[in-house]
Formats: C-alpha cells, sequence, structure tokens
C-alpha cells in the first residue's frame, strides 16, 4: 500500500512538473464574473488561436453565456462555421498539420483543465527567440514546443538568459508588455471558461444544495430533539 501511494504521490508530481522547465509559473488573472474580459478573450481565441487548434468541444452558441448576443457572434466570430450551433471546429487536416509542424496542433476545448489556467498563461508569454529552432523560436514553459510564436509580433522578441533562466524583452512589440499580458491573460480566461461553460451556474447551484442542506439539518436537529425531550 505505501508504495502504491508512493508511485501515485509521483504520478501527480510529474504531471503537475510536466513542459514546466526551470521557470516558475505566473498567477493567471482568472475571473469568471469579467464578462468583458472574457469576450475580449474569445475574441482574441477565435482570431489567433482557432486557425490551427480547434475546440470542437465548445459550440459557438455558448458564447451567449459570456454576454454575447446571436447578432454579434454572427458577425465578428462566425469565420469557420456557418451556424452558430456549430462547434468551433477547423478545416486544418491533421496529415498536413503534422507535416507542417512536426505534431498536429491539439485541441484546447479542455487545456485549462488538464494543464491549468497558470500554465496557459505562462506559456503564452515564455516564447524566446532560439536560432537552433527550425522556426526560431522556443519556449521557457515547453522547451522545444512545436507551436510557432504566432503573437511574436504583439509581443516582440525576447530573449532567454541560460544562466539565469530569466526572460528579456529584446525587440518591442505592437502592445506594451501591460497590455500583451492583459492579452493573454483574456486568452486565459477564455479558455478556462470554455473548458467549463457551466462552470458558475453549477456552482451557483451548489450554494443553493448546501443552504437546502443546512436548513434541513436544523430541523432535524429540532426533531430529534421533540422526539428525545420527554426521555432522560
Amino acid at each position: 500500500m505505501k508504495k502504491l501511494i508512493l508511485v501515485i504521490c509521483l504520478l501527480i508530481t510529474s504531471h503537475l512538473s510536466l513542459g514546466a522547465g526551470d521557470i516558475q509559473l505566473l498567477k493567471a488573472p482568472v475571473n469568471l464574473e469579467d464578462k468583458k474580459s472574457l469576450q475580449r478573450g474569445a475574441r482574441n481565441f477565435v482570431n489567433y488561436c482557432l486557425n490551427c487548434h480547434s475546440a470542437s468541444y465548445m459550440r459557438y452558441n455558448q458564447l451567449q453565456l459570456i454576454g454575447l448576443s446571436e447578432e454579434t457572434i454572427k458577425k465578428d466570430l462566425l469565420f469557420t462555421s456557418d451556424k452558430i450551433g456549430n462547434p468551433m471546429s477547423i478545416s486544418m487536416d491533421a496529415v498536413d498539420a503534422k507535416k507542417w509542424f512536426g505534431a498536429p496542433p491539439p485541441n484546447l476545448t479542455v487545456t485549462a483543465r488538464s494543464r491549468g489556467a497558470d500554465w496557459i498563461y505562462s506559456y503564452l508569454r515564455s516564447f524566446y527567440r532560439d536560432p537552433s529552432r527550425e522556426m526560431g523560436w522556443n519556449n521557457a514553459v515547453y522547451k522545444n514546443s512545436a507551436m510557432p510564436h504566432i503573437l511574436w509580433e504583439l509581443q516582440g522578441e525576447q530573449i532567454l538568459d541560460q544562466k539565469t533562466k530569466k526572460l528579456s524583452l529584446k525587440v518591442p512589440g505592437k502592445l506594451s508588455t501591460k497590455d500583451y499580458n492583459q492579452f493573454v491573460g483574456d486568452i486565459t480566461n477564455y479558455m478556462v471558461f470554455m473548458a467549463e461553460p457551466n462552470q458558475q451556474k453549477r456552482k451557483q447551484i451548489g450554494y443553493y444544495v448546501l443552504a437546502f442542506l443546512l436548513l434541513l439539518l436544523v430541523l432535524a436537529i429540532n426533531l430529534k430533539k421533540e422526539y428525545w425531550k420527554d426521555i432522560k
């Protein structure tokens, strides 16, 4: 039993540290109550991520949960489909993707649950120039990632100090560091929502259930006292 527990702990630890390298993960600014952030994140995700990555377990009409109207979704976000009820899929062929990138881009629908919000946020901020790589980029969080830095024009070019393992901005991008961090923060926030669109509703129902159980507990205690009041 002790050996089994030890193996399980090692597996959990290795899973949590997978791809993290020597960089400490940054805290992602996740706030599912911030509808504006979720809306910006959805826009950023569709414009920059949905070209290569699919999110086929998510449907466009679920974006109405973050305050977007059906008309807005159709006008501004419905580029890869003609129906709002369709999943957020892509037309890229998996065989071609493997040929171009070395591995087909993964489905991102539940990445926030498998990797964690902090990992996504840190990953999108940790690309740096690496001439030894075919595409000229590497990532301090996920070493030798097949994904090119598609946001480099916004962030700029970073370099990695091999001794200190710290990143520094060499060439500024179109966005300031603060604005870029907010940009990827919004994407991360949206991906957390996308991984479980009904999370807020589930939590709300949970509060009602706990309140009901608390009320039931009070009634049960009073009922017990009533039954046993004449017994000493």
